[in-house]
């Protein structure tokens, strides 16, 4: 059966205060910024690495090692796609664009060498997802039932992925827990919404699917195909306009954080 979506699959210092402006830390920290693209392309990925950086290198914990990784994840494929925008006259911009991209690589392996037999979830899931480290993704399974996992956002969409292909209940239930903990004023993941409406259209739940389609629409995400998905709803006997209200104030509820899993 055709997928509706895509499948899913982050000297001296500044100091800490967290009202400087990206701005103010180059000027402070040139080495915090020199190093990434100089253009106006992936501005949104570049400032959150250089906030990121400043505050690894303040306090070079876990957290904020795995928060760096994350960001440095983010602007590297924004990134390698803008340095393919080629410039006729300005050379030095697709320049700076692969210098940033190649820094990109390189922090990402620093930080995943650093953080090598880590118990901490996140960077469990990157060093099995990025370097197939089996005894990490052992690791990560037998903390399930920690509360830094089973109360992670994070770690929750982690385990869905891990259980995407072997255990579709567990992949329900990681993602369903993902929307629950979705702080207040905040999109959901569209790769969690996608993976909803997938899930339940190959179950032929499509009551559900047409559900989730709607709060992935309502969530900015354009790319479904609703086509089939209505027809089969319809057939089934479902009100698709009963189904319309029910997205409106499930995604109500996902962005406001007062969500609860249908399957508790």
């Amino acid at each position: 059966m055709r997928l509706l979506v895509g499948l899913m699959f982050v000297g001296s210092l500044a100091g800490c205060d967290s009202n400087l402006t990206v701005r103010e830390v180059c000027e402070s920290n040139a080495m915090l910024c020199e190093d990434l693209n100089t253009d106006s392309h992936c501005r949104y990925e570049r400032a959150d690495v250089i906030m990121a950086r400043l505050d690894e290198a303040n306090k070079p914990d876990l957290e904020n090692k795995y928060q760096l990784l994350k960001h440095f994840e983010r602007y590297s494929k924004c990134v390698e796609l803008a340095a393919q925008i080629q410039h006729i006259k300005l050379k030095e911009k697709t320049t700076s664009r692969y210098t940033g991209y190649h820094t990109a690589q390189k922090e990402i392996n620093r930080l995943l060498f650093e953080t090598k037999g880590t118990n901490h979830p996140g960077l469990l899931f990157y060093h099995w997802s990025r370097n197939n480290d089996q005894d990490a993704i052992r690791r990560l399974l037998a903390m399930e039932d920690d509360p830094k996992v089973s109360n992670s956002q994070d770690a929750q969409f982690y385990l869905a992925s891990y259980y995407m292909k072997v255990d579709t209940d567990k992949t329900l239930q990681h993602l369903y827990r993902n929307l629950e903990l979705n702080q207040p004023d905040t999109e959901p993941n569209p790769e969690v919404l996608t993976s909803l409406v997938n899930i339940h259209y190959q179950r032929h739940d499509y009551n559900l699917a047409y559900t989730f389609a709607r709060i992935a629409t309502l969530a900015g995400i354009e790319n479904i195909d609703y086509n089939a998905l209505t027809n089969y709803t319809k057939e089934a006997g479902h009100d698709t306009d009963r189904l319309d209200d029910l997205a409106q104030t499930t995604y109500e509820q996902i962005v406001s954080g007062t969500f609860h899993s249908p399957r508790s």
